[in-house]
């Protein structure tokens, strides 16, 4: 049986619970998170118990550490790629250790696992390695997910794909926020959007979604990605904006949202875990944003907003 793979990031005490919403982005069944900010005040009212192991007190309380669990049917690089990305957009040191990994071919063993698969009503996403299939009526997204976050099979990526169904026609046009493998942008040219957009500030997803691009079809001008932020780098409004990223940063867009929305336009947004949704409600009622559709999987939310 092949092994999973643990990968553990260490980041400083006070970004421990913005770390933990990052990390959940990259697993569907949970983390587990070493904080010992608190342990003796715990202890006693969690625990009940007033002994605490020694090795426990010498535990650095300015520190916590993420671990995260990849399954084999996973890519554990594409985790740590995304993981890294998102860490440094928002500000937050941190130390990944990839190195208890046992088995040697698991940046491939993966792959096994991953199958053509139907997303909503219109769309099948097919891994380049995958040559059996059956599409029927459906677009088919030739996708190679490389390191970068994406695949299609994480709740908050279907979840943004489903949605896009209803909005990706011709005549619109798709800003992806954190583009990842180019997924969702991509998928919205397939299901007929004239043009799309992508912007992450990984430089190999960058690379990653331009290649997915072109293996389908598309390039500039009608598939443009750019490195960087989106207020650094993007002019201009669209008619569809999605961003499948964390709570936080989500949080930080709404700001500038508006200024790229043409009039009627939505906002897809996910990677929303459950206990941050009033802090999204919050950040979209403050920026003219209002609610139209709300979607839940696997303790994950998706918003569709649009400007009030």
């Amino acid at each position: 049986m092949a092994d999973w793979t643990e990968i553990k990031i260490t980041v400083p005490g006070e970004f421990i619970d913005t770390a933990g919403d990052i990390a959940s982005m990259t697993v569907p069944y949970g983390i587990y998170i070493e904080d010992y900010r608190n342990l003796e005040q715990e202890a006693r009212e969690i625990a009940n118990i007033d002994l605490i192991d020694e090795d426990l007190l010498a535990k650095d309380r300015s520190k916590g550490i993420v671990h995260i669990y990849i399954s084999p049917e996973e890519n554990p690089q594409e985790a740590v790629s995304f993981l890294k990305a998102r860490f440094e957009n928002v500000g937050i040191d941190y130390e990944i250790d990839e190195s208890i990994c046992k088995n040697a071919d698991w940046e491939n063993n993966w792959k096994k696992y991953f199958k053509p698969m139907p997303v909503g009503e219109r769309l099948l996403i097919r891994p380049v390695w995958e040559d059996e299939y059956d599409a029927g009526s459906r677009a088919v997204l030739h996708l190679e997910p490389g390191l970068a976050f994406g695949s299609g099979t994480h709740d908050t990526t279907r979840q943004c794909l489903e949605s896009l169904e209803k909005y990706a026609l011709p005549g619109k046009t798709v800003l992806d926020i954190g583009c990842g493998s180019g997924i969702l942008s991509v998928s919205a040219l397939l299901l007929g959007a004239d043009r799309a957009v992508g912007v992450d500030i990984d430089a190999l997803a960058v690379k990653t979604a331009r290649e997915n691009g072109r293996m389908n079809g598309f390039t500039e001008p009608e598939y443009t990605v750019m490195q960087g932020s989106m207020t650094d780098n993007v002019s201009g409004r669209f008619d569809i904006i999605t961003a499948n990223i964390v709570a936080d940063i989500v949080i930080m867009l709404c700001k500038d949202i508006g200024k790229y929305m043409n009039d009627g336009a939505v906002f897809i947004t996910s990677g929303i875990i459950i206990p941050r949704e009033q802090d999204v409600l919050d950040a979209f009622e403050a920026n003219g944003l209002e609610v139209i559709e709300r979607h839940e999987s696997g303790g994950w939310l998706c918003f569709e907003a649009k400007l009030k």
